[in-house]
This record gives C-alpha cells, sequence and structure tokens, in this order.
C-alpha cells in the first residue's frame, strides 16, 4: 500500500471535482514545465508537483507512451512532440474574436458602459473589437479606429507594457488598473487593465469607455477581473503586479 505524502501535491490540492486523481496528478507533471525550461530532472518534476518520485516515474511511463512527454539520454525529461501536434489543432481552430467577444459583452452586462479591446498598431493603437453600451449618450469609438497611443487608458495600459520607463507607467505596471479622466476628449474618462497571452507576452489592453459624469472608480475591479478571464481564456497567466 503506499504511503500517504506528508503534504497534498498540486494536483491533491487542484482537483478536479468528481475527477480521477492519477489524471489530474498526470496532468500536474505536465504543467509543471514553464516557459524557458528545457527540460527538467526528475528531482525537479517531483519538488514542482509534490509527488514522490516513485509516483512522478509511473506516472511519466504513461505520458512517455503517449508522448506528451520525452526521455532524454540524461535521463531528464520535455515536453513530447503530441504536445505540438495538440497546440496545432488547438490553433487552428482558435479564433481570438471567439474568447475577446463574450468577455467585452459581459463587463458591458455588469457596467452598462462600452468596452474594448486595444492592441498597439505602429505609433497609435487599434479599437480591434468593441461592444457598445446601449445607453444613448456614449462614446462612439468604433472597431477598427485608430486613436492616439499617448492619451486615454487604453493608450497608457499600451505605453506601460510596450517598455514605458517613465513613473506614471511603473505605476500602472504595479497596479494593474488605470483610470484616466478626459485627456483623449475631455467629456470622456477610461479604465484599462493589460491582457496577457500563452506565452507570457503583452496581448492588449481591455478597455471601459465611459462619459466623464457617469465614472464610477468602483468599474475599475470589473475591468481587471475581465482582463484575467480573458488572460485565462487565450491561455496565459496573469502575472504578478511589478514591485515598487
Amino acid at each position: 500500500m503506499p504511503k500517504k505524502a506528508a503534504h497534498p501535491s498540486v494536483a491533491d490540492q487542484q482537483a478536479a471535482p468528481g475527477g480521477a486523481a492519477a489524471v489530474d496528478r498526470a496532468l500536474s507533471l505536465l504543467t509543471a514545465f514553464r516557459k524557458g525550461d528545457g527540460s527538467l530532472t526528475l528531482a525537479e518534476l517531483a519538488q514542482r508537483t509534490q509527488l514522490y518520485k516513485s509516483t512522478v516515474l509511473r506516472l511519466i511511463a504513461s505520458l512517455e507512451h503517449a508522448t506528451l512527454i520525452r526521455r532524454h539520454a540524461d535521463g531528464s525529461y520535455s515536453l513530447g512532440p503530441e504536445i505540438v501536434r495538440l497546440h496545432g489543432v488547438y490553433a487552428s481552430a482558435f479564433s481570438q474574436q471567439d474568447a475577446v467577444m463574450p468577455v467585452l459583452k459581459e463587463l458591458v452586462d455588469q457596467t452598462n458602459e462600452s468596452a474594448a479591446f486595444h492592441v498597439r498598431h505602429g505609433d497609435a493603437r487599434l479599437c480591434l473589437y468593441r461592444v457598445d453600451s446601449t445607453q444613448l449618450l456614449r462614446d462612439h469609438t468604433r472597431a477598427g479606429d485608430l486613436l492616439p497611443l499617448d492619451r486615454g487608458a487604453g493608450g497608457r495600459v499600451l505605453m506601460a507594457y510596450g517598455g514605458g520607463k517613465e513613473p506614471k507607467y511603473r505605476k500602472i505596471r504595479q497596479d494593474q488598473v488605470v483610470i484616466a479622466s478626459g485627456d483623449r476628449v475631455p467629456e470622456v474618462s477610461g479604465i484599462s487593465a493589460p491582457v496577457f497571452g500563452a506565452d507570457g507576452e503583452f496581448a492588449g489592453a481591455i478597455t471601459l469607455s465611459i462619459p466623464t459624469y457617469r465614472l464610477n472608480t468602483d468599474h475599475a475591479e470589473h475591468v481587471r477581473e475581465a482582463a484575467i478571464k480573458l488572460t485565462g481564456l487565450l491561455g496565459g497567466v496573469y502575472p504578478e503586479p511589478e514591485r515598487s
């Protein structure tokens, strides 16, 4: 009978309700690999998953058989070719719009203000996707419009995560959300937060556009939650805020 671990493994702590423990543990080995890892030793896999080495070896036997993990001559392990195939299947079926639009619609439903997703386009920012508020008085920016990169909440986020060194951009990276009033259009305010992709790279900014007289700073939390949710849908993990 296998001995009980002194501390619960990562898989045990994050077990799927109604799932199979062995599958959770096998998947935890795959997610133990991080950006920049070439290969991992048995000890490193055990440490990251909090599984016994003997358990790791049994699980690897199945993962290696399925070519999800590859064993190297030096005894270390890396992700296998089946991961590449699955990534290709996912990429061919994935549409960024399918991920972005539902998040924008949910944000509009929560706030009754207009929401957009901005990306950098040269020295400007491009409104890539947008969902309008149902209210008559609103910002009338449309998907496809180019806006200033150095003004507006969305522009500030793009600048902050595009190499901006000034203290105001460092503060955005610390807060992971920004509220800007009237710096693009006097009567319009915005709340924006960064979104990240599967590779951990900055993907764009999710932004709420609000007539200044209706600005509710409590919406900042809704915007940040939307950015975290969209990051997850894009296959990313939201990073820790930059330290001061």
